[in-house]
């Protein structure tokens, strides 16, 4: 199967632009799906502090590269600080944490999960964020789910652009302002949920197009993402789709294929909106 290209942040580190999603993976079954992903032709895995998995994601991440399959820096490891570790002295903690979780001597990249905006901390969650970065304990760094009004805020206080922006984005959320203000600022932008939670899958648009190219509804999204140049994170749980999910590089839609797909957004969340979680 054809790897996944690598694309450059805007620091020149590369990221795969697909990895495998682990959010509400369970502990006890994330290093076991992480590692059929590993096996599958993944080099890009993202977790999060919230979703509980760190210590078994860093098992797969471990248990891969000390059996000589890939060397460590062939995996792209991507974790987030949660809402309540936010603060400087208190996201250098969480940082530390979640390294400890993995089991891992750096990450690739590390995101803000939400910018908790009512808090007022995700600028000086940030410094945590770019003095971590300074030290080589991250490669890269960045944002999880912050609007255009946040990411100004975020610029104008401080230096370093965020290598990528991970937002919910599906055909019935495309998040067209949001993609545009991540095109002019250089932002890399990551698509959460980019199947909408499965609802989108069974939109008769998307059959349509799955039949007349005789693909499966989640790779006909998955490679309109890729289209638009977004990267993709989606969760799968068995062998056969979390190879579907890899498998987007045997097929091309058409330019009325991506328009149609196009046409579907409304403006619908599977999630909250970031303004909403404090």
């Amino acid at each position: 199967m054809q790897p996944a290209p690598r694309i450059e942040l805007n620091n020149g580190v590369l990221m795969d632009q697909i990895g495998f999603g682990t959010y509400k993976v369970p502990e006890d079954s994330a290093a076991g799906l992480c590692l059929t992903a590993f096996d599958t032709g993944y080099r890009h895995v993202d977790t999060a502090a919230l979703y509980g998995n760190e210590t078994g994601v860093g098992e797969a991440v471990n248990t891969f590269t000390d059996s000589g399959s890939a060397a460590r820096g062939d995996i792209f490891v991507t974790s987030k600080v949660w809402n309540t570790d936010q603060g400087y002295d208190s996201t250098l903690q969480a940082f530390d944490d979640s390294l400890a979780r993995l089991g891992l001597d750096y990450l690739d990249l590390y995101l803000i999960h939400w910018p908790c905006p009512r808090r007022g901390l995700f600028i000086e969650t940030y410094r945590a964020l770019e003095s971590l970065y300074a030290s080589g304990r991250v490669r890269a760094i960045g944002v999880s789910n912050f609007q255009p009004a946040h990411l100004e805020q975020l610029m104008d206080a401080t230096g370093i652009v965020p290598a990528v922006n991970q937002i919910e984005l599906h055909p019935w959320l495309a998040q067209q302002e949001l993609r545009e203000l991540h095109e002019q600022l250089g932002i890399r932008t990551v698509a959460w949920s980019p199947l909408g939670r499965g609802a989108v899958l069974a939109d008769p648009v998307i059959g349509q197009i799955a039949g007349e190219l005789g693909r499966t509804p989640a790779q006909v999204i998955l490679r309109w993402h890729l289209d638009q140049g977004n990267v993709v994170i989606p969760k799968a749980s068995s062998p056969e789709r979390i190879a579907g999910n890899l498998d987007l590089f045997s097929f091309e839609l058409r330019d009325a294929h991506r328009q149609a797909i196009n046409g579907l957004d409304r403006g619908q969340r599977s999630g909250s909106h970031p303004d909403e979680v404090n």
